[in-house]
């Protein structure tokens, strides 16, 4: 099955061989016009192969049982995806929620959908209609985002067991500090750093600057003396590199190297991944630093300020203390009463005989709440 991604470098790809020639003219239109990041890319061309693989079957190209892999999609012509209806589409996003993908899931491979025959229906003029016009499966639940707590970030930095401590120690400190992405992270070079300050190329290739405090100084300054004195180092201008090659980090040994961090604070087993750590980052911020939302969407990189409104949701101190200033929660619980001194509930009327007015007076009773 070939790949987008590679392992060593995330930001090439390599050829699609698998897939019909109008979805490769559409990754390469994400790719080259609208400067999609690779990842972003990845999940369309995954998408996109899947739902044509499923349109192979319904075509009669492939048999049912024929291993995913071995499905020929290369020959699938224009004509063909202009053949795909909504019919089509509804029927592959319920072949979806058959294998298990859940809302989310559903929700992107129909964004991938939208996109790519939008493009073919709009961008190119290929496609008289666009079968996902008027497709919506709802917005799908946000999940609160998962993080450490105060105390587990300590427990984290506090805990490390590594041949390299400085470097691991700065890229553990850089994540809970500046809230930067994983991708982020690998791609630093040393001339992005200037006047307390690095610049973080985030998502779409934008820009931005996010100031280093005191910790993050410290641990860079120390790391750096560590790196420059290495025997074999051959990337130059990376700032993490293996100790073993002396080559830039690749963002799969970052994944290793926070994961065993936690495995030796004992956080393992527990969702934990560089990307909690940069929803940790950012609800510290929140929660101790007092940072609005416009901040937090400056240093985070967000694109609009409604995704970083999650991170409001997750003030605990605040809502226990919103509990705790309710007028009644002082209110003591009453002393315990003997049963002599509790006035005796009135006896409960006996019910009327079915037959007599006692029914006749319920019933009209009954039509008068009902109007």
């Amino acid at each position: 099955m070939s790949t987008y991604i590679r392992t060593v470098h995330p930001e090439r790809h390599a050829p699609y061989l698998d897939i019909p020639d109008d979805v490769v003219e559409y990754l390469h239109y994400l790719d080259f016009v609208k400067q999609r990041s690779p990842r972003t890319i990845n999940g369309y061309y995954i998408d996109l192969r899947g739902f044509f693989r499923f349109m192979a079957v319904q075509w009669g190209l492939a048999a049912a049982d024929t291993p995913p892999d071995k499905i020929d999609l290369t020959k699938i012509t224009t004509r063909q995806i202009a053949a795909v209806s909504k019919r089509d589409i509804f029927h592959f996003l319920e072949y979806a929620q058959e294998n298990a993908n859940g809302p989310k899931a559903r929700a992107r491979k129909l964004s991938a959908l939208r996109g790519f025959f939008g493009y073919l229906h709009t961008q190119m003029g290929k496609l008289e209609e666009d079968p996902t016009t008027g497709i919506s499966l709802g917005a799908p639940k946000k999940a609160l985002p998962k993080y450490l707590t105060l105390d587990e970030s300590l427990a984290l930095l506090n805990n490390i067991q590594s041949d390299f401590y400085s470097r691991d120690y700065c890229i553990l400190t850089l994540f809970l500090n500046c809230g930067m992405r994983l991708a982020e992270l690998v791609a630093i070079d040393l001339s992005d750093f200037r006047d307390q300050t690095i610049r973080i190329i985030g998502k779409g290739h934008k820009e931005r600057l996010v100031y280093l405090n005191a910790a993050c100084q410290e641990a860079l300054e120390r790391y750096k003396k560590e790196r420059a004195a290495m025997p074999n180092l051959a990337d130059r201008q990376a700032l993490f590199v293996s100790k073993r090659t002396g080559k830039r980090l690749t963002a799969r040994r970052v994944e290793q190297i926070v994961a065993r961090c936690l495995q030796s604070a004992g956080l393992n087993d527990m969702g934990f991944s560089p990307h909690k750590l940069r929803h940790t980052a950012a609800t510290l911020m929140y929660q101790y630093g007092g940072a609005d939302m416009l901040t937090l969407k400056e240093i985070l990189g967000h694109a609009n300020v409604s995704t970083t409104q999650i991170y409001t949701h997750i003030n605990q101190t605040e809502l226990r203390q919103a509990v705790e200033a309710s007028p009644l929660s002082c209110v003591a619980y009453p002393e315990e009463k003997s049963a002599s001194d509790t006035p005796a509930a009135p006896a409960e009327a006996e019910p009327a005989d079915a037959a007599g007015t006692g029914a006749a007076d319920s019933q009209q009773d009954t039509g008068k709440q009902d109007r």
